[in-house]
């Protein structure tokens, strides 16, 4: 059985703190009634008094305290010993590796909630024993269903043009997890990057030659897999999206200028 013991006894120390915290005790209580000072401090007593008086309440103090552990030791004890066999030694089992102290109130608290039926001995709540599965999506009819946005920030902008929106998103089709990141792309790369609204693969007007959807996708997903986030994402918005396996999220400085001057895909 698990076991604490109670720490060593000490006499009680008389520091320098204790005496000045105890003054300004007093002198608060004379200050929160100024108008009766003088009758609080005629029944105050002085300080060499209250630490005499804390050495032999600590003693006292001292003894309660072990006397009442030691009776609900023995009260635990009697307890476990009043269960049959077979649960004494599953209830000993577990008490040796879970995670709360080895007091007697944590172990009369156990063998209530085991009573009562909030605690199953063979299954006890801080040891999981389930498997953990991957949430996916293997067959999405739609963009949402498979993806869920986990990012936005505004890319682009200046002077005289609206930065415009750009998303991150995450999923499994069940090869693995999935980061999908889109952008708005101009067919002119000598127009203003202008939008008059954000966009979450749909729904931005800019530039008046037309625009595209590039669509990046980084983790690993087979063909299939890339061609099917291409035609939901394609369903999803009525510009051409085009799809291309990216390894990092954080933009090249090539692909920082692409983003200044990017043509339409061919």
């Amino acid at each position: 059985m698990r076991f604490r013991p109670w720490p060593k006894p000490e006499p009680y120390r008389d520091t320098s703190r204790k005496r000045a915290a105890f003054k300004r005790k007093q002198r608060l209580e004379w200050e929160a009634l100024p108008l009766f000072a003088e009758m609080i401090a005629a029944g105050q007593h002085g300080v060499d008094e209250e630490m005499a008086r804390r050495h032999v309440w600590w003693d006292e103090r001292e003894r309660e305290q072990r006397a009442l552990r030691a009776k609900r030791w023995r009260a635990a004890r009697a307890r476990l010993f009043a269960l049959s066999d077979e649960l004494r030694n599953t209830v000993r089992k577990i008490r040796r590796g879970c995670p709360y102290p080895a007091d007697p109130a944590y172990l009369l608290d156990l063998l209530h909630q085991i009573t009562v039926g909030r605690v199953d001995p063979k299954r006890p709540p801080w040891v999981f024993d389930g498997k953990l599965t991957a949430r996916t999506t293997p067959n999405p009819e739609k963009f949402d269903e498979a993806f869920r946005q986990i990012g936005h920030r505004k890319v682009g902008g200046g002077p005289k043009t609206t930065a415009a929106d750009e998303f991150l998103f995450c999923g499994n089709l069940g090869s693995g997890i999935l980061f999908l990141r889109t952008r708005v792309r101009l067919n002119d790369p000598h127009e203003s990057f202008y939008t008059s609204s954000g966009h979450r693969l749909r729904d931005s007007h800019v530039g008046r030659a037309g625009h595209w959807i590039d669509l990046e996708v980084r983790g690993d997903c087979s063909d299939a897999e890339l061609e099917l986030i291409r035609r939901l994402a394609q369903e999803a918005d009525t510009r051409p999206v085009v799809i291309r396996r990216v390894d990092a999220l954080t933009p090249t400085s090539r692909e920082a200028r692409h983003d200044q001057t990017a043509g339409s895909p061919q």
